[in-house]
């Protein structure tokens, strides 16, 4: 009888890895600021209940590494488009600030029908053509 209890709760505990351990393929196969904006704030969402210590830790650690990968992605497709006489998207200063609050009230502020569609990079892309619109 124990070694019957024992089964189901081993199961029950694999039942709960199973996911983790098929998704970890996908997620290890994505290059920083490929997540989508709908992961990238249900995992800030679960982040922001511990407060300042949430960027202590890993997963605070990651989502900022997303936001900083998006950025340097965005900074040197910018920085190319200028170098080959291209126009670029927005017209950014060469250093700048966005905290937290602005950046995840942006990612809100798309539709959570489309939040699975877009990615980190993506809307970091249209935060700064709206921040920083090139004149005319």
């Amino acid at each position: 009888m124990a070694d019957g209890k024992l089964r189901r709760m081993t199961f029950r505990k694999n039942a709960r890895i199973l996911p983790v351990l098929f998704a970890a393929p996908l997620l290890c196969a994505m290059a920083p600021g490929d997540m989508s904006v709908a992961a990238f704030l249900v995992r800030a969402d679960a982040l922001e209940r511990l407060g300042p210590l949430a960027l202590a830790t890993p997963q605070g650690h990651q989502l900022k590494g997303e936001v900083i990968a998006a950025g340097k992605r965005y900074k040197a497709r910018i920085d190319a488009d200028r170098r080959a006489g291209r126009r670029t998207t927005s017209c950014p200063p060469e250093s700048g600030t966005l905290t937290p609050d602005q950046w995840l009230s942006h990612l809100r502020s798309y539709p959570a029908a489309a939040r699975n569609k877009i990615s980190v990079y993506w809307a970091f892309d249209a935060l700064m053509k709206k921040r920083y619109p090139c004149p005319a």
